[in-house]
């Protein structure tokens, strides 16, 4: 019988979400008993080789090439996970959305505090370079997501329990506390 496919891959984030799924320590063991990952950072494998059952996706999309990214994510698997607050509503990065695009930029590139070579003030604009969006949009306004998993990042024994319950067809269970603070 073959095992569940993983897919994981990281937008307009940290990283962190991923840190997470590492988190779950020698659990990861017992993860790769259960599944096999195919596109992910975690065996380096940087496109789709097969249909996957599940997607975990971390990170709004802040450019054009997160688009393109979620979008493939959507088409090449079954389930799609929204893994942490930037994935489920933008995040951090998101911070940038009440301040135009060309606003953003020229902080970055030109007028920053830290801006020491740009002289000729110069934005970059060389065609390989993605598209900044005019906002960062959180996963499910651009493809449908399945599941979200909350929280900066999820902690890594709502990440196992989620991914055992989608492996092994049991009920995902969210506890009152992980979505809801007193």
């Amino acid at each position: 019988m073959s095992k569940p496919v993983i897919a994981t891959a990281t937008l307009a984030g940290c990283f962190g979400c991923h840190m997470s799924l590492l988190d779950i320590d020698e659990r990861i063991l017992e993860l790769i008993e259960l599944v096999e990952f195919n596109k992910s950072p975690i065996n380096d494998i940087k496109t789709f080789t097969k249909q996957c059952d599940i997607g975990l996706i971390e990170g709004g999309c802040s450019n054009s090439e997160n688009i393109e990214v979620l979008k493939d994510f959507r088409k090449n698997c079954k389930i799609l996970v929204s893994l942490g607050e930037c994935a489920i509503m933008g995040g951090l990065p998101a911070m940038r959305n009440g301040i135009p695009i060309r606003e953003c930029l020229e902080e970055a590139y030109i007028t920053g505090p830290t801006v020491r070579m740009n002289t000729k003030k110069i934005l970059p604009n060389d065609d390989e370079l993605p598209m900044m969006l005019d906002k960062v949009y959180p996963c499910h306004e651009i493809v449908k997501i399945d599941y979200f998993l909350p929280g900066c990042p999820p902690t890594a024994d709502l990440i196992w329990n989620a991914l055992l319950a989608l492996v092994t067809g049991d009920e995902l269970k969210l506890p009152y506390e992980v979505v809801k603070f007193d």
